[in-house]
């Protein structure tokens, strides 16, 4: 059996929740090592607005906002 049939095995054996972890992490790799380039960014960005609003909005890092870039 090659790699490519000892993971395709595994991947019949786990349940639908873990198999999409792991299509996940392939795209995670696919990306990172410039396989292909559509990880869908833009989605994992909008993910995480709503989430993240409170640390990137607030009063105390307002002072961050007029900071000069290079």
């Amino acid at each position: 059996m090659n790699v490519i049939e000892s993971i395709q095995d595994k991947i019949n054996r786990l349940p639908e929740p873990l198999a999409q972890e792991v299509l996940d992490f392939i795209g995670y790799l696919g990306h990172r090592h410039g396989l292909w380039t559509d990880f869908g960014e833009e989605n994992l960005i909008a993910a995480q607005d709503d989430t993240m609003y409170h640390l990137w909005d607030n009063p105390e890092d307002e002072v961050w906002n007029d900071v000069q870039t290079l």
